[in-house]
């Protein structure tokens, strides 16, 4: 089968991981500000990868404005965040963002990093807000993502990225592949 890997990335977690499926794979990685949609017509997989920023996944724009070119292609997403993997917070962003025909399109999570030095002036403004806010609430009533924000310092920086994290994503695509011979 042949694969294109989409991906729109902000900080560059989710350019890595899609570099790294194009190794796994050999499926071509392109940026979503790059792709023509016509060019979706040579593919038989179609993996979507986006980070996720308040409670959005970054790629959900493109997906829903190309899906009608694409739905009968084999869609697979993956996100990127800075926190770890939790499961509630995994269902919801799911349920927010896989509405009406995206519902039932496999989604896998990968965490990403978190550099405050170079984020937006936006974005950084954000974090110092919602980091002041938390500061002032116990540290063991933090919601996972409240948690992954205030380890980070505001002078650091982390990186999760891990190949590891693409496991379930090759596992799928190997176990499909299989499926449709």
């Amino acid at each position: 089968m042949k694969g294109i890997i989409i991906y729109k990335s902000k900080y560059g977690a989710t350019k890595k991981y899609a570099g790294w499926l194009s190794e796994a794979t050999g499926y071509d990685a392109v940026s979503v500000k790059e792709i023509d949609v016509k060019t979706l017509d040579q593919y038989d997989v179609i993996i979507m990868g986006g980070g996720v920023y308040a409670s959005g996944i970054a790629c959900m724009g493109f997906l829903k404005k190309v899906y009608s070119h694409i739905k009968d292609k084999k869609i697979i997403v993956y996100t990127c965040g800075a926190s770890p993997y939790d499961e509630k917070f995994f269902g919801q962003l799911v349920a927010r963002n896989m509405t009406g025909e995206l519902n039932g399109i496999p989604v896998f999570y990968c965490r990403g990093g978190f550099d405050f030095k170079n984020m937006t002036f936006g974005d950084r403004t954000l974090c110092k807000m919602l980091r002041k806010a938390l500061s002032k609430k116990d540290p063991k009533n933090y919601e996972v993502w409240e948690a992954a924000l205030m380890e980070v310092g505001e002078d650091e920086s982390g990186d999760w990225t891990d190949r590891a994290n693409l496991a379930p994503i090759l596992e799928y695509l190997n176990t499909s592949e299989h499926n449709n011979s």
